[in-house]
C-alpha cells in the first residue's frame, strides 16, 4: 500500500503539470492574439472617402484590424495631426497637396498607395454651359495655393481664360494672360465651395464636396477633368510608419478588385479606380 502512494502522486503531479502547462499555452495564444489585434485611427473626407474605407472594415477586422474612422474637414490639421501620431493615417488628399503641405509644414508623411481619382469640376446654380458665364462674373475657386491652381489649369483647358506659357503649374492669378470676360475670382475655402454657390456665379469644387453637396459630377458639372487627371488621391502616413504591416494591409484592401468594383457601380465615373 505505501509502495503504491508514490506512484498516485507522481500521476495526479504530472496531470497538475500537464493541465497547468495547457492552460498556460491558451493564456499565451489569446494573449498573443490579443497582441495582433490593432486598431488604426484613420482621419478621412466623408465621401468617397470615409464610405470606401467603410466598405472594407469588415474584411480587415477578420484579419485583426479595426478602423476608428474620424471624418476630416481641415486637410492642414489633419497631416498635423497624422504626424503627431493622433491618427495613423489619413485618406482625404493628392500628392500634390501632401507635398506642399510638408513643404509649407516642415512634415515627413509619404504616400502609401494611390487609390483613386476624383475629377474636378466647375458647378452653378445660375447657369447651364461655361459659355454662359457673364462678364465680370465671379467665380469661387478653391484657396489652397495646388487646387488655385488647379481650377486656373481647368478654366484655361476649357477656353474661358489663358495661362502664362512661361510656367507649368503652380499658377496664380497672375499667370493669367487673357481674361476676355474678365471673370473675378475667389479663392474659398475647399469646404465651403459648394456652399459658396449662393453668392456666386460658379464654383471650382473638389468631388467628394460636390457629391457631399447632392451634385452628380458628371451630369451637373459645367466643365470637368478627364479620367486622366494626375490628382490621385493616396492613403498617407507618417515615414516611420509606412511598412506597419496593418498600414500595408488597409492599402492592399483598399486597392483590391472588390473596390474596384464598388468604385465603378456606386459612383458612375465621379470617382475612378486609380490601380
Amino acid at each position: 500500500m505505501n509502495k503504491k502512494i508514490p506512484v498516485f502522486i507522481t500521476l495526479f503531479a504530472g496531470l497538475f503539470l500537464l493541465i497547468g502547462c495547457g492552460n498556460q499555452a491558451s493564456g499565451n495564444t489569446k494573449e498573443k492574439a490579443n497582441q495582433e489585434d490593432v486598431t488604426l485611427k484613420i482621419s478621412a473626407s466623408s465621401i468617397p472617402h470615409a464610405e470606401l474605407l467603410e466598405f472594407v472594415a469588415e474584411d480587415l477586422e477578420q484579419e485583426g484590424i479595426s478602423l476608428d474612422i474620424s471624418i476630416t474637414s481641415d486637410g492642414i490639421q489633419t497631416n498635423q495631426q497624422t504626424a503627431d501620431g493622433q491618427f495613423d493615417a489619413n485618406f482625404f488628399q493628392h500628392t500634390p497637396y501632401l507635398e506642399q503641405v510638408n513643404e509649407d509644414s516642415g512634415l515627413d508623411l509619404v504616400n502609401v498607395k494611390g487609390i483613386h481619382i476624383e475629377p474636378f469640376g466647375v458647378y452653378s446654380k445660375e447657369i447651364e454651359s461655361i459659355d454662359q458665364l457673364s462678364q465680370n462674373a465671379q467665380v469661387a475657386i478653391p484657396k489652397d495655393p495646388v487646387n488655385f491652381s488647379r481650377a486656373l489649369e481647368l478654366f484655361a483647358a476649357n477656353g474661358v481664360i489663358e495661362l502664362s506659357d512661361k510656367k507649368d503649374g503652380d499658377y496664380l492669378l497672375e499667370d493669367i494672360t487673357k481674361n476676355e470676360k474678365n471673370i473675378e475670382f475667389i479663392a474659398v475655402e475647399s469646404a465651403l465651395l459648394v456652399h459658396s454657390l449662393d453668392d456666386v456665379e460658379a464654383s471650382a469644387v473638389n468631388t467628394n464636396y460636390a457629391l457631399e453637396g447632392g451634385f452628380v459630377p458628371l451630369e451637373d458639372a459645367l466643365i470637368i477633368e478627364d479620367s486622366e487627371s494626375p490628382y490621385v488621391n493616396i492613403l498617407v502616413t507618417r515615414s516611420d510608419n509606412k511598412e506597419d504591416a496593418a498600414i500595408q494591409k488597409l492599402a492592399d484592401a483598399l486597392t483590391s478588385d472588390k473596390v474596384r468594383e464598388f468604385i465603378e457601380k456606386e459612383y458612375e465615373g465621379a470617382v475612378v479606380p486609380a490601380f
